[in-house]
């Protein structure tokens, strides 16, 4: 009994921390490694550069100023729902002079289906746990991991970066 009880004590621990152990390829060059994040609230987006909802990224961008040192933003662009075509560098372009994005971004990526990223394949399979089981219905879904790596929040495309959702979680 006490040793089923310590298991189910370590896998509640080290399942907040599992997040930690992605690294990704950064849109700038070099890697993006999660395990940098420890202690800090991380918001994980999903982008494209033809979307409805791309102005989005100024107000990312507003978020990301605002709170350096306790909140980090990766966005990862994706093509899965075609609104994504471009290059890595043109992406990286389209970003820095339209929105002057200067948060993290990764490298294009499939964020959903068999050839899901790893790390998306993670979130997703969290997500479960808060009761979703198709978190990612469109580009800008944005996952809300707290301090100690846990997903607390997913947020559909609609909700806005400055809106009241990611306000309370930053509080």
């Amino acid at each position: 009994m006490k040793a089923l009880l310590f298991l189910s004590l370590i896998s509640i621990f080290s399942a907040d921390k599992a997040i930690y152990k992605f690294k990704v390829p950064a849109l700038e060059g070099g890697t993006i490694k999660l395990s940098a994040f420890k202690g800090k609230k991380i918001i994980i987006v999903n982008t494209a550069s033809a979307c409805g909802y791309t102005p989005q990224l100024k107000e990312l961008q507003q978020l990301h100023d605002e709170n350096k040192g306790k909140l980090v933003i990766i966005g990862f662009p994706a093509n899965n729902f075609n609104q994504d075509k471009g290059t890595n560098a043109e992406i990286k372009e389209f970003c820095k002079r339209n929105y002057g994005v200067t948060f993290l971004m990764a490298e294009k990526v499939s964020v959903k289906g068999p050839d899901a990223n790893p790390l998306f394949k993670y979130l997703t399979a969290e997500s479960k746990k808060l009761g979703m089981d198709d978190p990612i219905k469109w580009n800008f879904t944005k996952f809300l991991i707290d301090e100690k790596g846990a997903l607390v929040k997913v947020l559909p495309s609609k909700a806005a970066p400055l809106g009241p959702e990611i306000a309370a979680f930053l509080n």
